[in-house]
């Protein structure tokens, strides 16, 4: 564990969120003994570009049916649920926040998956899995917390099969100087690790990766998210009972900061997969 880890459980930790998840649903009219993907769509993924995000990532990656796949921050399970359901893999997620663990059991309980997927806390920094374990690694907005990123790289290399495959999706450190805080990761610096594309994969490589595929998403995620605000400014309606406030204090601050830190070029997003050699 680092020596950050409290801090950052903390950061994400609010308590009751299974309470605010299952009573948002039933106000939005849902079973809640049968929920469906796209029931929990607007929260369970809170990462950049959301669920898009992850189907692109799912794409660059190609999970085979009964691939055994590790997700490593894997927050309230969203991507290993799709993992699971879409693409027919074995999905085990691990997370630093105990919360977190939690409510990604639950609702994968109340999606019928939990014979799928499971899910138990650790640190990236120390997995608690065996050596050589897994087809494929995921990983989707963790590292930004990561103060040692070497050794992270070295453990999802630890943990991937010779010739496996790793998924990452990453907030990097853009030419424009540091980010304006608070943002989704962080209220402010001292938890915040981020490193420019160019320092990523240095490391990654370092760790014993060959790059196969890497993808500057910043400007994608402009343009969506100035779409997303053109279609609200035009059908103005009440903040839906189900969406990521439930998840992270302060969303629609932290939301604004994000994208004004990519316009100005202080933040990027970066797609890519790695095979382990």
């Amino acid at each position: 564990m680092s020596d950050h880890a409290e801090d950052v459980e903390r950061h994400y930790g609010r308590g009751g969120l299974i309470d605010r998840i299952l009573a948002a649903l039933q106000a939005a009219g849902k079973d809640t003994e049968r929920l469906t993907p796209d029931d929990l769509a607007a929260v369970d993924e809170f990462h950049s570009r959301r669920r898009l995000a992850t189907e692109e990532l799912a794409a660059m990656l190609v999970p085979r049916p009964g691939d055994t796949l590790l997700d490593v921050g894997s927050g309230l399970g969203g991507p290993a649920r799709y993992l699971a359901s879409v693409c027919g893999c074995r999905v085990s997620g691990v997370d630093l926040t105990a919360e977190f663990v939690e409510t990604a059991t639950e609702l994968a309980r109340r999606m019928g998956l939990s014979d799928h997927v499971d899910f138990r806390q650790g640190s990236a920094l120390a997995l608690p899995f065996a050596d050589s374990g897994f087809d494929l690694v995921w990983s989707q907005n963790v590292v930004m917390n990561i103060q040692d990123r070497a050794r992270m790289y070295a453990e999802l290399h630890r943990v991937l099969k010779p010739g496996g495959r790793l998924a990452i999706q990453d907030i990097t450190l853009g030419p424009a100087g540091n980010p304006h805080y608070p943002v989704p990761w962080a209220n402010e610096p001292s938890i915040s690790f981020l490193h420019t594309p160019e320092e990523t994969r240095a490391l990654l490589e370092a760790a014993g990766f060959a790059v196969l595929a890497w993808e500057d998403k910043t400007a994608a995620a402009i343009i969506e998210a100035d779409t997303e605000r053109a279609r609200l400014a035009a059908n103005p309606a009440p903040r839906p009972p189900l969406g990521l406030h439930l998840v992270i204090e302060d969303m629609g601050t932290k939301l604004a900061n994000s994208l004004r830190n990519q316009r100005e070029g202080r933040t990027g997003i970066l797609n890519a997969v790695l095979r382990r050699d």
